[in-house]
């Protein structure tokens, strides 16, 4: 998955960006390049836990020219586990209204918590899209959770390989391959639901499965 830039210069360049993700001739579509979870926290400026309270749709920007709208999202923010030194406390989010730009759909005004990732604006708005790490808390498993607080940013120096197709072999000592495509069919899998790629004493990395452990009980998934 390419790389997010940590601070996104403008709406205007983020819907021109996302048009162009779009696959020719399919006007109704979005489109992402498949990440584990742990790559999509490493490659966010934010991640934070939310309900949402209210959604309003609001121009993308401040000319009348412009005929795109965003989703305006309020939200009640329960933790952050990454995005500090730019935002404290988040109130809105915002995200494209065309589905074909990947905007987001979110439930408002009810119990539903949400595991938010996406950009900040240079404005520091919070830009959410589709291609983005966006689960309700309830589906994360216990892993994932405690994983926010420390595991994944801890590791972003590992790299995660998606494996489509057999043979798929790693490159570099620090790279993990992700396996739930070609096992499963599904995007996130057991092994997205339940492995960390943790990096060792000696900058290499592999898949380590529950609690953290001592260092020599780090485990290999076997390759495939």
């Amino acid at each position: 998955m390419p790389r997010s830039p940590r601070t996104a210069p403008s709406w205007a360049l983020l819907l021109r960006l996302l048009a162009l993700l779009r696959p020719p001739g399919m006007a109704e579509a979005c489109s992402c390049a498949p990440a584990h979870p742990q790559q999509h926290v490493c490659h966010s400026a934010l991640a934070i836990r939310a309900k949402i309270s209210s959604e309003k749709v609001v121009p993308a920007s401040a000319d009348p020219a412009d005929p795109q709208k965003m989703i305006r999202y309020e939200i009640k923010q329960i933790k952050m586990f990454k995005g500090f030194e730019k935002v404290k406390d988040v109130q809105y989010i915002y995200t494209p209204f065309d589905s074909s730009l990947c905007g987001v759909k979110l439930e408002a005004n009810s119990q539903k918590q949400y595991l938010l990732t996406g950009q900040i604006l240079s404005d520091g708005k919070v830009f959410i899209h589709l291609c983005n790490y966006i689960e309700p808390w309830e589906n994360l498993s216990f892993l994932q959770r405690e994983s926010l607080n420390h595991h994944y940013h801890l590791n972003c120096g590992c790299q995660i390989t998606t494996c489509y197709t057999v043979p798929c072999t790693i490159s570099t000592p620090n790279e993990c391959l992700w396996t739930d495509w070609l096992l499963e069919r599904k995007l996130y899998g057991y092994q997205a639901q339940h492995y960390v790629c943790m990096k060792h004493v000696d900058g290499t990395c592999s898949w380590y499965q529950g609690r953290l452990p001592p260092r020599k009980e780090f485990v290999d998934i076997i390759q495939p």
